[in-house]
């Protein structure tokens, strides 16, 4: 799978969480970061490189800071020309059929506040009905969104578990099984440069992976059982 991160942001290098994320995307893992800002800073969007990018990949991800219940205005001026009757949508607009749409939202306000009787007065699904709306109107199936709320308060463990949201965000299959989160830990776990770790840490990365397939046949071995109760 292929994913393509459409990131907007004005002032990328003073964000703390954007600056973060990006330090996080693992290499070698066929995902494309694409900042909008630094390759279109007059806004002459060049469409058709921007819609051949987007066939080119299977998961397509915006990232950006939720201004105003919304994105910034570059991304919405590349939504206006990019995903154009014809391409996206219409009798011949076919291109972005199957492919899969996310979400990835920096905000800074506190999570209470997107409810109702919060601040705010709604929640994050019901503000981002739009891009839902787009991805149904262009055929692609719509990912539950990855909200990060106040970064900037999080403790570093919050921050940890973070990355790992977010990296499974980018690579994991939609599946959001049990089962599926397993076999996405055992496979970033196989794939880590060992040449990079200190005295110890292997033995302790093999002991993660063990630990993770023996808890799989464990549940495998009850579900039998379950199975053969009813």
């Amino acid at each position: 799978m292929k994913t393509l991160v459409i990131l907007s942001h004005p002032e990328i290098k003073e964000s703390g969480s954007q600056q973060y994320l990006l330090s996080s995307i693992p290499e070698n893992k066929n995902i494309t970061v694409h900042h909008l800002e630094s390759i279109y800073p007059d806004f002459n969007i060049d469409v058709e490189k921007e819609q051949e990018l987007l066939k080119r990949h299977d998961r397509i991800i915006f990232q950006f800071p939720f201004y105003w219940y919304t994105a910034p205005a570059l991304l919405k001026k590349w939504q206006d020309d990019v995903l154009a009757d014809g391409f996206a949508y219409g009798k011949k607009g076919k291109a972005l059929i199957g492919k899969e749409f996310g979400l990835v939202l920096s905000i800074g306000v506190k999570k209470e506040e997107y409810q109702a009787g919060g601040r705010e007065g709604f929640s994050i699904d019901e503000l981002t009905k739009p891009f839902q709306a787009m991805a149904l109107k262009t055929g692609m199936t719509f990912l539950k969104t990855l909200p990060i709320f106040q970064f900037s308060y999080l403790t570093e463990n919050q921050k940890m578990s973070l990355l790992i949201r977010y990296q499974q965000y980018l690579t994991r299959e939609k599946d959001d099984s049990l089962e599926a989160r397993e076999r996405w830990f055992i496979q970033e776990l196989s794939e880590t440069d060992v040449t990079k770790l200190n005295n110890g840490d292997q033995f302790v990365l093999d002991q993660a992976i063990e630990f993770i397939e023996e808890n799989r046949d464990t549940i495998d071995e009850l579900k039998i059982v379950l199975d053969q109760m009813k």
